[in-house]
């Protein structure tokens, strides 16, 4: 089947790209181009359907197997716009393309072994990098490094696999007394691998997905200031009444390098009705973000929701920063908060931006990074299925802990080449974008 779509985003620009892939693709193409096209060499055509002048265009034949799909591939370049590219996305159609589905592509390209899954999951990642340091972490993972990463460590466990059926065919022979104590530290030296790998990935998903800041604390003092001064314009409404923010409010901003996803949440404190409905909002903000700015009044003594505040965020395993808003009054504030930024939302924040940055800053690594949930998925299974093969070892029940080493191997596998069932590639690439 022959699939067509426009691979660049819709709007006004130089250049649109529409992306033709299939068997007869080339049939197809000539439809519209007249005449031959040579591969890999940029032609260009008047595009032409039903005696109808569509555009005049950039046209490049990749040949199969030397393309991104591995199928015959003809791009168009034409020019950019909405509807040239949409007019001649209708004409291929009807000359025997249909309209490709999300990431059908990148699927095509997996299927025909032109990349392995872990590559294909981090272009999609790579296009929707939310930071510099996660387009720098995604770039390295395209050249290999992921790939490399789990070979090696197959490598690893085959040796101890293939040492633990030496041990199980001759165990009644004479073996060195140390076979099974080396095999216990190469065992503890890949499950200390795997675990670095996926502490790493969970704690630094923000650097890929964006990270989330929930600001949070009492009515009135300040956060939906600190939103409008991050911002740099209002979004939110400013009122000296208290609970004004009733639901939350999200918006992106850039913060050095970085994009954010800031949310500004009710006051929380003892309320009922509608009120209660937000502040129950706030603090289901507060347990799915990353990072919590904690507000506190600098400038009045603290008063019971402020310790209520201050119990409910130090049970949270999150990145806190303590602000003490309204730095331009005199303090009065008398709780003990752990390296509290000041600041006055009316005047500056500079102080808060700076911290903020800092603190994504030291996020970024030059680490191996596994940059899907799929791929941690299948990382931590290879873990956990280490960790029992480990207790199988101790026990001396080399059986069972020969399935485990099995185990780990296939989850391992299933990184760069998972099974290759319908259902799990359709939910793999259906997250890409149209054309990709």
């Amino acid at each position: 089947m022959n699939i067509v779509a426009i691979s660049t985003a819709y709007g006004t620009g130089g250049i649109s790209v529409v992306r033709l892939s299939g068997p007869n693709a080339l049939r197809i193409a000539s439809h519209i181009t007249q005449g031959e096209l040579k591969p890999r060499f940029a032609h260009l055509k008047k595009l032409n359907f039903n005696g109808e002048f569509l555009d005049e265009a950039i046209v490049i034949y990749f040949k199969s197997p030397k393309s991104f799909t591995g199928e015959d591939v003809v791009e168009f370049h034409t020019h950019g716009g909405f509807v040239v590219a949409n007019l001649l996305v209708e004409a291929l159609v009807k000359c025997g393309a249909r309209l490709a589905l999300p990431g059908e592509f990148s699927k095509r390209a997996f299927i025909n072994g032109k990349m392995n899954a872990s590559k294909a999951e981090n272009i999609a990642a790579l296009i929707n990098a939310k930071s510099e340091g996660a387009a720098k972490i995604l770039a390295r993972t395209l050249t290999g490094e992921l790939g490399i990463f789990c070979e090696t460590l197959r490598t690893e466990l085959l040796q101890i696999l293939a040492a633990t059926e030496v041990c199980i065919d001759y165990a009644e022979d004479d073996l060195p007394q140390d076979v099974l104590q080396r095999t216990a530290q190469k065992l503890a030296t890949a499950n200390a691998r795997l675990l670095r790998i996926v502490e790493l990935s969970r704690s630094r998903r923000g650097l890929i997905d964006g990270y989330k800041v929930a600001i949070i604390g009492r009515p009135n003092v300040g956060k939906s200031s600190i939103l409008n001064a991050l911002l740099a314009f209002e979004r939110a409404i400013v009122s000296d009444i208290a609970g004004t923010t009733r639901d939350t409010i999200s918006e992106s901003v850039k913060i050095g390098t970085h994009l954010v996803k800031l949310i500004d949440t009710a006051g929380i404190r003892s309320s009922s009705g509608i009120e209660a409905l937000g502040i129950e909002l706030a603090k289901k903000s507060a347990t799915e973000a990353d990072i919590l700015l904690c507000v506190f009044d600098g400038s009045s003594v603290s008063q019971n929701e402020d310790v209520e505040i201050l119990e409910f965020v130090k049970s949270l395993d999150k990145k806190k920063i303590f602000l003490l808003n309204k730095s331009d009054l005199a303090c009065k504030f008398d709780l003990t908060l752990e390296s509290p930024v000041k600041i006055s939302a009316k005047n500056d924040i500079n102080s808060l931006k700076k911290t903020l940055e800092n603190y994504l800053n030291s996020q970024e690594t030059s680490e191996i990074m596994l940059t899907t949930n799929r791929q941690i998925e299948a990382c931590e299974a290879a873990q956990n299925a280490l960790v029992e093969a480990g207790y199988s070892l101790e026990s001396y029940e080399l059986d069972i802990f020969a399935f485990w080493i099995n185990t780990a191997l296939k989850k391992l596998g299933e990184i760069t080449t998972p099974p290759q069932n319908s259902e799990l590639l359709e939910k793999m690439f259906s997250e890409f974008c149209l054309g990709k």
